[in-house]
């Protein structure tokens, strides 16, 4: 699509973030009285999503790159399957965060990168949006397995810590695969002599690859993970109102934010969603004002669906004493004297030396749920 003069030529999503990772929201359809002008939609996504992109890419980009840092200077070896988890976790938010910029910028000013950068960035997007949805997944599994079934897991820790690092292996792949169709028709489209980075379907192919990349999304990157962490978490619940732990309410406590925050962020933007793909189906929308209402409220649940890369290192790794004493150690070694780089080197490896007596199992109900 080069202009408006063409424009029944191809089919492009409204919400490349949808469909691929670009925010805009610009959709026409292949029906000539039905064209909206959405210069009102552009309008408000350039004031309302540059600020809180860069919010968000540098909240969650400090966040992250604080559990990175912890497990490589803190924590020279990977104890447990979620240690593993949380690593490529926290990997995987980063690289989505670096996307966020670029979107951003294209808010503002259009798409001013080239159709190369284009791919890609759409492909890393979407890469590690799957990926992060798959190893929060992997994370709320290991959790049952390791209050659930506590003594399986005791006997098998060596195994598990090699199986996952075979899972991570295998949630990347799954991830770049299911990012194909990214790399495939993410591209650069003109829209009032502005350049935009969208989704662009062949009129052979049409609707029906549309419908087939949003059902993708929507299952593997919400479905999946919300039933699997939800039979994982009510099974874990059952546990703990059995036992008589003094940890059960925070365990408790740790659950329930878990699950609301990935409920309350992750689901009103997968209905938009669902929404979006009936629309492709048989045009559940045809006024040009639903229409705008429609896409202006698709910006706002995205941005709260994107601030779950923010929310991710302390629902999963500062809620624990460990994560907050290396954090803390990390801040004081901020303040250290240089002058003598082994005593400092010393120093900041203490609390792991100093606490490794009081440190949990791998099979207690704290560690798990708070590493």
């Amino acid at each position: 699509m080069t202009s408006m003069d063409n424009i029944t030529m191809v089919f492009t999503t409204e919400d490349p973030s949808s469909i691929s990772p670009s925010p805009t929201s610009d959709e026409y359809y292949d029906y000539p009285d039905l064209l909206c002008d959405r210069e009102s939609v552009r309008e408000f996504r350039s004031r309302y999503e540059p600020p809180l992109f860069w919010m968000i890419a540098l909240v969650g980009g400090v966040g992250n790159m604080m559990v990175v840092w912890i497990y490589l200077n803190f924590r020279r070896r990977l104890k447990t399957m979620t240690d593993v988890y949380l690593l490529n976790l926290a990997v995987a938010d980063l690289l989505f965060l670096v996307t966020l910029p670029l979107w951003a910028a294209e808010a503002s000013h259009g798409w001013n990168f080239g159709t190369a950068v284009c791919k890609l960035n759409s492909a890393v997007y979407k890469v590690n949006l799957f990926s992060s949805m798959l190893l929060l997944t992997c994370i709320s599994v290991d959790r049952y397995v390791v209050i659930v079934q506590t003594t399986k897991a005791q006997n098998s820790q060596a195994e598990r810590r090699r199986c996952s690092l075979l899972v991570c292996t295998g949630v990347w792949l799954l991830a770049l695969l299911l990012a194909v169709p990214e790399l495939v028709f993410a591209t650069t489209a003109t829209v009032d002599s502005q350049q935009y980075c969208r989704m662009v379907f062949p009129t052979d192919l049409g609707n029906r690859t549309k419908i087939l990349v949003l059902s993708l999304q929507v299952s593997m990157g919400f479905c999946l993970p919300f039933i699997v962490m939800a039979f994982c978490y009510s099974i874990i619940v059952a546990k703990l109102l059995k036992t008589r732990n003094f940890q059960k309410h925070k365990a408790m406590r740790v659950i329930l934010a878990v699950v609301v925050a990935f409920v309350a962020s992750q689901l009103p933007y997968n209905g938009v969603l669902v929404m979006e793909a009936a629309q492709a189906t048989n045009m559940t929308m045809t006024d040009c004002e639903e229409m705008k209402r429609f896409d202006k409220a698709g910006q706002l649940l995205k941005g709260l669906a994107y601030m779950h890369a923010c929310l991710n290192p302390f629902l999963y790794a500062f809620v624990g004493v460990r994560f907050r004493r290396d954090v803390l150690q990390l801040l004081h070694s901020c303040r250290c004297q240089p002058a003598n780089k082994s005593q400092l080197s010393k120093s900041c490896r203490s609390p792991l030396s100093s606490t490794r007596a009081t440190v949990m199992s791998d099979s207690d109900t704290s560690q798990a749920l708070s590493l």
